[in-house]
């Protein structure tokens, strides 16, 4: 079976080998989720700090291996590059399997970071190579829709495999053995050339200005939506629901990221330069709902759901973007500059959530959702007055 890419066409389990390392890339970080709150009890001994490393450190090293990914990617020979980085992972995902101190698995973390680092922009690299034009943004749509269904499944198989005994839920970072398995599909496969009439041709190097725009657009973004990850649990709590409660709420959220991606194209040719209006129109309202209206499981997931599929529409249309503003050698560099803010907002979103409270001198978990919504509604009228001429905020090449 053939799959249409723009330039010809390619084999479809060369299609599932790219898409499975855009299952890979959720997984940082994931399997100790479940087991968070047992973390005392698992390593009594360990200190506030090493806890604190375990969450954050896989995080601090995927942004500067994300950038040295893209730099490597510029000459270097991407199936290598995804090879060494995902026997990284796979490496890390073992050890941490078979660790049993907090340390060994701070290691192992910072293993996995590198490894990380080195596919996430491959993830997307790989699907500007191999396609173009319409059939480039619905393989990123569909790219970020596995990303976050990869993300629902396995938080749910985690949390189980953690009831059999702690260390079993580090198995779901074997996943990269998949990836290495189908990797020749890939190498066998020589993607073709990008057609001279496309926009990248015009391109003489980065356009900086264009890059910059869409990092600050996706960190913003970013940022407002993270609140319902770090803040739900509390609303949750303060509602008298039970932490079940918060985590279908929150698992519902990334599969509302995730269903645009499958009919991306069909949204954007609605909506045309006002795609990313509608939805940050959208992604305001529903955190519009959650911070105004009274706190029941109801309104909490329709908040959420609201705010999940603006955001996953403008996720992947920031990728094509940043692709599409770099000549096509450079394209998976301009993605890793543009995707590294992800990381980096998750980094910075608590801090920014405790600070504006602080500012406020307020402790209510709705704050933030009022705050964020209302970043988010401003934002859309900054893309309501300049769409027509504003290439981040709306259209485009």
């Amino acid at each position: 079976m053939q799959i249409t890419t723009g330039k010809g066409s390619i084999s479809a389990i060369a299609v599932v080998a790219i898409l499975s390392i855009s299952a890979v890339v959720s997984l940082p970080g994931l399997a100790i989720s479940p087991i968070l709150n047992d973390l005392d009890n698992i390593f009594p001994e360990a200190s506030k700090l090493e806890v604190e490393m375990l969450e954050s450190l896989p995080s601090l090293l995927i942004i500067p291996f994300m950038l040295l990914a893209g730099r490597w990617s510029v000459r270097g020979n991407k199936v290598k590059l995804l090879v060494i980085g995902c026997t990284i992972f796979l490496i890390s995902g073992i050890g941490s399997l078979f660790s049993r101190s907090l340390i060994e698995l701070v290691v192992m973390g910072a293993i996995m970071g590198i490894g990380a680092g080195i596919i996430i922009p491959l993830s997307t690299g790989f699907i500007v190579d191999y396609f173009t034009a319409e059939y480039r943004v619905k393989q990123l749509g569909i790219s970020s829709a596995v990303n976050n269904l990869t993300l629902v499944v396995a938080t749910a198989l985690t949390g189980w495999l953690a009831e059999w005994k702690w260390s079993y839920a580090f198995a779901v970072y074997l996943l990269p053995a998949i990836t290495l398995l189908l990797i020749p599909a890939l190498s066998h496969t020589t993607p073709s050339p990008e057609p001279s009439s496309s926009a990248q041709h015009r391109q003489g190097g980065l356009n900086s200005g264009m890059i910059v725009g869409l990092m600050l657009f996706y960190f913003a973004i970013t940022y407002c939506s993270l609140v319902v990850t770090f803040n739900t649990s509390y609303l949750v709590a303060k509602g008298g629901m039970s932490d079940t409660t918060s985590g279908v709420i929150i698992s519902l959220f990334f599969l509302a990221i995730m269903a645009p991606g499958f009919i991306l194209n069909r949204i954007i040719a609605i909506c045309g330069a006002l795609t990313n209006l509608w939805s940050l129109v959208m992604m305001g309202c529903g955190l519009a709902v959650i911070a105004l209206l009274p706190t029941t499981a109801l309104w909490l997931i329709v908040g959420v759901v609201l705010t999940g599929i603006g955001y996953g529409i403008m996720q992947p249309i920031i990728y094509d973007k940043a692709a599409t503003n770099a000549p096509p050698h450079l394209a998976t560099l301009a993605l890793s500059i543009v995707m590294s803010v992800n990381y980096a907002a998750i980094l910075v979103a608590p801090f920014i959530i405790d600070g504006v409270d602080h500012i406020f001198d307020t402790s209510s978990p709705r704050f933030a959702f009022g705050f964020n919504a209302m970043a988010t509604l401003l934002l859309a009228v900054a893309a309501a007055l300049t769409y027509r001429r504003n290439r981040v905020l709306g259209s485009d090449d």
